[in-house]
Parts: C-alpha cells; structure tokens; sequence
C-alpha cells in the first residue's frame, strides 16, 4: 500500500486523501478475503518475470502488504535478498508473524542438519514507508516488484522515477495495477443518483507507458487484460470493492446516500445479473516491465561514449 500525497498533477490517478487511504489499509482481516485476485494476479507478474533471464542480488517488493508476495519472490531467487516495502504498519505486523512462524516451521523440520539462524534478520527485511520515497540507496536494487499498489499513489511519474534511482543499471521493473475499466459496474450504478464521484478513477496503459519513458526507463512492455469476477449478492461486490481499498478520493460524497437512492443503485447491479443469476465486477489490470539502462551523460552532463575493443585474431 502506498502513502501517497494527495495532488492536481495532470499525470496522477486523482486527488487522493492520504488518510483515506491509510485507514483503508489499516485492517488487514477487513481486506484479506480480496485477496483472492492479488494471489492471481501475482501468478500471471511470474510467468511473464519466468521469460526473463535475471539473477537477482537485491529484490524489492514496494507495497508488499502482508507479505506473500515476498515468499513467491523468494522462492524463485532463494539467493537473493528480498526487502518489502509497505505504509501500512498493521499489514507489515503480520507480514512479520507470517514469516516468523514460516521460519519457525522450517527450523523444527531441518533443525538436524542445518544450524538455526532465528528471524532476527527478517525484521531487517521489512520496511515501513512511503513507496515513492525510498530510505535505500541508489542503484542498490537489481529488481523492483509491485503488485496492484501503484495505483493508490496519486503521481506515478514521481514514483517511477524514485523506483528507477533505487534500481541498479540493467536492473528491471515489472509491476501490476488497475487500468480505467475497474470497477466500471459501480460507476454506471451511480451514474444519475449526483455528480460525486463515488468510484475511483484509474490512469490509462498508454500513459504510464509514457511516464516509464519519461522516467529514463528503457524498452517499457505494457499489457493489459481485464479479469471479470461474479457474485451472489450485491452486498458481497460492494463489500469486495470496499476491501480493494474503496473511495479514497477527496472529491468523493462525504455524506450517506439516502434510501432510495441507494435503493435504486442496488437495483441498477441487480439488473446486471448474467444468464447465470451472477453479478459481474469489471477489472482492468494493467502489467508493464522495463529497464534502467546505462546513463548516456556524466552527472556534468557530458557525453559517455562506450566501446568494446575488439580482441585479436
């Protein structure tokens, strides 16, 4: 989850209100049964990360949450070293236990053959902070990972380009977030009740492909699907839309929406229902990869000229 700075930038996702957003992501068994699309959509970030030759040194999982993100990484580099970064403390507490009772399981079970070495270097492991403003050096990263985070920052451009200092040349981003098509049922469930805006609005695939280049990455890869997920009730989608983090924007209604009106966007899902009595919700996930490359200028700004001699015959 990221902390981010509420802004009128034309290259952000909306007025965020950071508190909104904080207390959103403060209670992790209210968001855990979402948790479902997060796990899918992590398995979709590896295969594409399974066609890249990379044998990473330094992980980063920025907006890591409770960590299992942080496992999958970790299985597949077990030589690297994998840091998450999140703003919410809660979600990093159990984070922490989670590994903790993993490592706990794991030295019972090798406690005959390997030496224990504790979880007093996982808390290391663990930072809480502002995905945009990284308490890491630069170029100290060779991968960046962040899953369905970036989109609850409001200046992507800025968080791009901090996640391009903190990787190392030739080091590699690949991330995953809404696209504009999230949640589009319960805009059109609204639309005609007021003017407010009570679904939030998400930035286009081509305009972060445009913010990576703007950023000093190079040979950004945007793709895009969109994941269609069913429901019983309406209820149950609202409650699912209000654990993927809700309303955090400043423009939103402040006040309660009176009974029939509520009535009548209840309705407006109900009569969406498909040929199998399921209301459908609509996500846009968007998926993009690229790389820091070699500066082309000294920090005086003149030119670097590079050049292989060639061996002799």
């Amino acid at each position: 989850m990221a902390s981010p700075q509420s802004s009128d930038n034309t290259a952000s996702s909306g007025p965020i209100d950071l508190r909104t957003v904080r207390r959103l992501f403060s209670e992790p068994a209210r968001i855990r049964e979402s948790d479902f699309l997060r796990r899918e959509i992590a398995h979709r970030m590896h295969e594409r990360l399974s066609l890249i030759k990379l044998q990473p040194r330094e992980v980063l999982d920025l907006g890591c949450g409770e960590g299992a993100d942080m496992t999958g990484l970790q299985t597949q580099y077990p030589e690297s070293r994998v840091i998450g970064v999140d703003a919410s403390s809660a979600l990093l507490r159990e984070a922490r236990r989670h590994r903790e009772q993993a490592m706990s399981s794991m030295q019972r079970l090798f406690s005959k053959w390997l030496p224990s070495r504790g979880g007093a270097g996982y808390a290391a492991q663990l930072i809480c902070g502002d995905f945009a403003r990284l308490a890491l050096q630069s170029g100290s990263a060779d991968l960046v990972w962040s899953n369905l985070a970036l989109h609850w920052h409001p200046q992507p451009d800025l968080v791009f380009s901090e996640w391009r200092r903190v990787l190392r040349v030739d080091g590699l981003l690949m991330f995953s977030c809404f696209g504009p098509d999230t949640f589009r049922e319960i805009r059109d469930a609204f639309a005609g009740i007021d003017e407010a805006a009570h679904a939030f609005s998400f930035v286009d695939m081509h305009d972060f492909g445009d913010m990576l280049v703007n950023a000093g990455f190079s040979t950004p890869v945007m793709d895009m699907e969109k994941i269609t997920v069913t429901y019983d009730s309406a209820d149950r989608l609202l409650a699912d839309v209000r654990a993927w983090g809700g309303n955090p924007l400043l423009t939103r209604r402040r006040g309660l929406l009176g009974r029939h009106a509520y009535a009548r966007m209840l309705q407006t899902l109900e009569d969406r229902r498909n040929a199998e009595g399921k209301i459908p919700l609509t996500f846009e996930v968007v998926y993009g990869h690229a790389f820091r490359p070699a500066p082309r200028t000294t920090s005086s700004g003149e030119a670097i000229i590079r050049f292989d001699p060639r061996r002799k015959p």
